[in-house]
């Protein structure tokens, strides 16, 4: 895989490593996530409220934090070391957020996760229940 910064190849650690940085500056940036998108699905939304209320927006904003400090990585939730998925707790609900690789038409998944143009990230929060 080509390396961005130096179009080397890249072994597999190095590889590991550029991905879980590039999914962490997404999850950093989750208010502007530039060419990357940040979806929810319909049972999160509900679970937040109305965000044209005072109340609903202050809790997407917790939640949008949440993602964003999220640091509890282990084998149980990140087997492959590139911080694409979570699990936590948030409203009396257990949520997952997790990242997938699409090229940037969003039609195919990406040739390779590593390039950033050549890869728009979708960062999707669910109820564990809706997986």
């Amino acid at each position: 895989m080509a390396d961005p910064q130096n179009d080397k190849v890249l072994s597999a650690d190095q590889r590991i490593t550029t991905i879980a940085r590039l999914n962490d500056g997404l999850r950093q940036s989750i208010h502007s996530p530039r060419v990357n998108q940040v979806v929810m699905t319909t049972g999160v939304a509900d679970l937040i409220g109305d965000t044209s209320l005072f109340r609903g927006f202050q809790r997407r904003a917790e939640l949008l934090r949440t993602v964003r400090d999220y640091d509890a990585f282990g084998p149980d939730v990140d087997p492959h070391g590139e911080r694409d998925f979570g699990r936590f707790e948030f409203a009396g609900e257990t949520l997952y957020w997790k990242i997938d690789y699409y090229d940037r038409a969003l039609t195919y998944g990406s040739p390779d996760p590593t390039d950033p143009d050549l890869t728009t990230r979708v960062l999707t929060l669910l109820l564990t229940h809706e997986y």
